[in-house]
């Protein structure tokens, strides 16, 4: 085949392309505040988030930030985010499940967590919403899924909201407009190297 037919067989296969393309971006024709779960064993999760954070912010929106389970106030995305004009960030947790080794109060970190999240939730102002390892407290009974699914339901029409973590619940899989799911190929964890500044911090 002569390079002038492969170039045609390209320029037909993307035309082809394109004209589904487009009629998939015509078919799109509404707007809505959407929720995503990032979810899997993947490293990636809440790095995806904040990405998020950051197109939002690029946009001019009002962003807020509700870390469940971690405990930490030392991330690098913290204290950059916390620099930027229309970020509300709440680090609602004490550690992981494994340090605190404390049920009832795990369970009442929690509940305590979510009734910040919610306020944020019924915010108008706030166009989209990061809900840190959310999936944890749901997967460990201390938050119930009936309630949060109906939280998220109820809040304003037009407010994004983004929540990470593992082991996603069905329920909120089907709640959900967008899910990706992450999966872990390889980290470097396994092999002895710890997290790092910039990467994992």
């Amino acid at each position: 085949m002569s390079g002038a037919d492969r170039g045609q067989r390209h320029q037909d296969r993307m035309a082809r392309k394109k004209a589904l393309v487009d009629e998939s971006i015509k078919r799109a024709d509404r707007d809505q505040g959407l929720l995503l779960v990032l979810t899997g064993n993947g490293k990636g999760k809440s790095s995806s988030a904040f990405g998020m954070l950051a197109r939002a912010l690029g946009h001019g929106m009002k962003v807020a930030v509700a870390q469940f389970i971690k405990g930490r106030s030392d991330t690098g995305e913290e204290a950059f985010f916390r620099q930027q004009p229309g970020v509300t960030w709440h680090v609602l947790g004490e550690g992981f499940t494994w340090e605190t080794q404390n049920l009832a109060r795990d369970t009442e970190t929690a509940q305590r967590g979510w009734a910040v999240a919610k306020r944020v939730l019924m915010d108008e102002s706030i166009d989209l919403l990061v809900l840190d390892e959310l999936t944890y407290p749901i997967k460990y009974g201390w938050l119930e899924i009936d309630a949060v699914l109906a939280d998220l339901k109820a809040r304003p029409a037009m407010q994004h909201v983004v929540i990470t973590g593992r082991a996603a619940p069905e329920a909120l899989i089907e709640a959900a407009d967008t899910v990706t799911e992450l999966g872990d190929l390889k980290h470097a964890f396994r092999a002895g190297v710890r997290a790092q500044q910039g990467v994992d911090l």
